[in-house]
């Protein structure tokens, strides 16, 4: 009897403890609008005040990105600009006083003008050619001037020019007139590093003596060089390379002696790698499975730092002040927005000064990505990028899309994005895939698309749509495409070339007609328009054939399935004729077809307004086309 006693309160204590099972965080998951994903503040740049006491950063809290200011002891961020249209993003504050550097361009059509912040607090603009395009290079040794590009000679060719800060009058250094494209100044302002595109993965790499007007090539074998940055001493020249391996790599050249000797490898990319400003650091960027990671290395010893740890995050980037004693960093992931912090070198605290997540959304409900692999056609590995909803489960599978980053030669990166949450948040499953001819796995799978755009490539995101479909929690008869420029134009390609494949297409900017697009590049890409040509065809040649063969443009008639379409129309890269035209042929057909414009829009959407309609949009359209399978058209919508 007490046996059976002793059983019954077992079982009893059992039943109570299955009672008080923790909710899985689906369970427990909110629902987010589009105003309140995209209500996470996203913040960039951050550079010390002479006296270290703010930092100088790019934030889009207005809904636009203008310029603030935070104090690195913590405390609010103070606006800078308050600009309602175009773009503001900070470059610099002076070296020597709290004047501020900032680029803009008009609306996003990429004609950058370098601007000033005097201490009164009125705005110059430094460079005010009309038409003409100038980039930030560097602040000379002194600090006494700025090194940066312009077009405004010849709108084909940037040339290097030399601001000085006193009188704020520039002079021109360097004359290009052959298609150069302008990298680092020596400390010394003898020598200037100059590169000349071969095709989109190689390049000579020179050394221009703006003394004697020699130019010495660096590089003896073609291959994949990337200027990086001068010794603080002068005597040395670093750059990457692929000479020889299939990752870059970086050299040091030895300029007295024309010697080389490898400075560091590592088992990917190694994407950027500078010397701190007075020389006690060298910072290395490496392309690790689609994620940054960082080496800061003591030059004196020879050995890495200790980096601060940040729980369940990643730093992203790292810059110093001038005196090299404080440190900014980004910590973020897939799962969460980048916050700013400053580390004390000295003491070795850090602390946080942003905090961008919406309050109103939970961490725990956004999703960290998944680095998966899959077999394509060929038996080729492609990587990819796998966000998996929590309410995702075989017993509830949900629709999916694959996602085809920009380029041809983009990659698609373990970085936050909200729309991604947006579209995960609310069901759907993403796989964004990394197609052969994306960067960052190598020289070999990166050239593998060259004059192949349309047909592997293509291959690769239908084998990731099989892949997904084989998933246990994927609707395998709801799976759609979506992606932006050569996504986009993957998109289309996808619905003309393989109309069955997919279930809907999502078009941001899209390449829809290649003759055009090749023939109307921003004029300031020349210097990389033969290598463009290289990896996509000559329009001016018997390409042409093949170009047009693999334009969507051409064969809209093919298209059966839902699209939505959406487009800056002060795109300088993808014309919005190329929506235009892909909307009206698809629209013969009688398919569903939604068309979304943005007069104030270039490549890509950066105000919040913009990007909250048209995310909001496609969500619409997917709910009603994917979610739900039907096939009543829609109506445009101009905004």
């Amino acid at each position: 009897m007490k046996k059976l006693l002793v059983i019954a309160l077992i079982a009893g204590v059992w039943a109570c403890k299955e009672e008080k099972k923790e909710p899985s965080i689906a369970e427990t998951m909110k629902t987010y609008t589009i105003s309140q994903m995209m209500d996470n503040e996203s913040i960039a740049g951050g550079s010390f005040s002479p006296d270290k006491s703010k930092l100088l950063v790019s934030s889009n809290r207005s809904g636009i990105y203008n310029m603030y200011t935070i104090p690195t002891s913590g405390g609010e961020m103070m606006p800078v600009t308050q600009s309602d249209s175009s773009s503001v993003f900070a470059i610099s504050y002076f070296p020597k006083d709290e004047r501020m550097l900032f680029r803009m361009d008009n609306n996003g059509d990429e004609i950058y003008h370098i601007f000033v912040r005097d201490m009164d607090g009125s705005f110059r603009d430094l460079t005010p050619e009309e038409g003409a395009r100038s980039l930030f290079y560097q602040w000379s040794d002194d600090k006494s001037a700025f090194f940066y590009g312009s077009n405004k000679r010849d709108n084909r060719f940037v040339d290097l020019y030399k601001m000085d800060l006193e009188s704020m009058t520039s002079k021109l250094v360097y004359e290009n007139n052959d298609g150069y494209d302008v990298g680092v100044v020596s400390p010394d302002e003898k020598y200037v590093a100059l590169s000349k595109s071969i095709n989109t993965n190689d390049s000579d790499l020179f050394l221009y003596n703006l003394e004697s007007k020699e130019l010495t090539q660096i590089n003896k074998n073609q291959s994949g060089n990337a200027p990086q940055d001068f010794s603080p001493d002068g005597t040395a020249f670093y750059y990457t390379t692929d000479d020889g391996s299939e990752f870059s790599y970086l050299i040091k050249y030895n300029l007295a002696d024309d010697s080389y000797e490898k400075a560091m490898e590592r088992n990917w990319d190694i994407s950027g790698s500078y010397f701190t400003d007075q020389g006690t650091y060298q910072v290395t960027y490496i392309n690790e499975d689609a994620k940054n990671t960082i080496e800061v290395m003591e030059v004196a010893t020879g050995k890495n730092i200790d980096l601060p740890s940040i729980e369940n995050m990643e730093i992203t980037s790292v810059s110093f002040s001038d005196d090299e004693s404080m440190m900014r960093f980004y910590a973020g992931g897939s799962h969460t927005p980048s916050n700013l912090y400053v580390y004390n070198l000295e003491t070795k605290e850090h602390k946080r000064l942003t905090d961008v997540l919406n309050p109103e959304v939970q961490a725990q409900d956004l999703v960290k990505a998944e680095v998966v692999r899959y077999k394509s056609f060929d038996g080729l590995e492609i990587p990819a990028i796998y966000y998996k909803p929590y309410q995702a489960s075989a017993e509830t599978p949900v629709p999916a899309l694959v996602w085809v980053h920009g380029g041809p030669g983009g990659q698609s990166r373990q970085n936050f994005s909200a729309f991604i949450q947006y579209l995960v948040n609310h069901g759907y499953a993403i796989l964004a895939v990394n197609n052969r001819g994306s960067s960052g796995y190598g020289k070999t799978f990166y050239q593998m698309d060259d004059l192949n755009h349309g047909d592997k490539d293509l291959k690769d995101c239908v084998e990731g749509k099989n892949w997904l479909a084989q998933q246990p929690e994927i609707d395998g008869e709801k799976i759609g495409i979506i992606g932006g420029s050569y996504g986009g134009y993957m998109t289309m390609a996808a619905l003309t070339c393989t109309p069955e494949e997919f279930d809907v297409g999502v078009n941001l900017f899209g390449v829809t007609n290649w003759i055009r697009t090749l023939k109307s590049i921003p004029p300031w890409w020349e210097s990389f328009k033969d290598a463009l040509y290289k990896e996509l065809g000559d329009p001016y040649s018997a390409d042409s054939v093949r170009l047009k063969q693999i334009s969507p443009l051409f064969h809209t008639s093919k298209v059966t399935k839902p699209l939505i379409v959406l487009q800056g129309s002060q795109d300088p890269r993808v014309l919005q004729a190329e929506s235009d035209e892909i909307v009206a042929g698809v629209r013969q057909n009688g398919v569903p077809v939604e068309y979304v414009l943005f007069e104030d829009e270039g490549h890509g959407f950066v105000k919040k307004e913009n990007q909250i309609k048209a995310y909001s949009k496609i969500l619409e359209f997917l709910d009603e086309y994917l979610k739900e399978d039907k096939s009543t058209p829609i109506e445009e919508e101009n905004l």
